[in-house]
């Protein structure tokens, strides 16, 4: 799948840089992902190292979505965690009662995910927007204007006028922490 904002797919880009130095679950107080989630409806499961993840799109380390569990090991990157967790936050109520692996709808939808993915990134103590920013780059994500910020900044418009339609985010850009009805 091609998304408008991303020049490759997430998976094509994804798949070369396994071993990026990216912010870990293990590297913060899970505590606070687990309350970020929880405001949504979100529950948190948290596998030991190694275990599979059940629900994992692209395997590895990334974090896996089923129904209202989002799965994570210690080492699934939180840009990751975020991204999975906004899938569901911006699903129609329908697709989010059964959601099974693949979250994604529409390309639009894509991009208010990875929006709103750095808006949350700033109610994770020691992540942030910035960090989440920088990791989405080193993990491969692939924007037509070269990086995460630079979509962000100056290519997201569509993106935060869907979340905000969706009465996801304020027209300041700030979070409503609700979920898309």
């Amino acid at each position: 799948m091609r998304f408008a904002a991303l020049t490759t797919s997430y998976a094509e880009a994804a798949a070369p840089v396994v071993e990026a130095v990216v912010l870990r679950l293990r590297d913060i107080d899970t505590s606070t992902v687990e309350s970020l989630l929880a405001r949504f409806g979100l529950k948190l499961e948290i596998l030991a190292d190694g275990t599979e993840i059940p629900g994992s799109y692209w395997g590895e380390c990334e974090a896996g979505l089923i129904g209202d569990r989002l799965y994570a090991r210690p080492d699934t990157p939180l840009h990751s965690i975020l991204h999975e967790g906004c899938h569901w936050i911006t699903c129609t109520p329908e697709r989010r009662a059964r959601v099974h692996t693949d979250a994604a709808d529409t390309e639009e939808e894509e991009g208010a995910t990875c929006w709103l993915q750095i808006v949350l990134a700033d109610a994770v103590p020691g992540f942030g927007r910035e960090r989440a920013l920088i990791d989405m780059d080193a993990w491969g994500y692939s924007f037509r204007l070269g990086s995460a910020r630079a979509w962000f900044e100056q290519d997201a418009e569509d993106a935060r006028d869907w979340l905000v339609d969706h009465r996801l985010i304020d027209a300041s850009g700030s979070c409503t922490w609700q979920v898309r009805d």
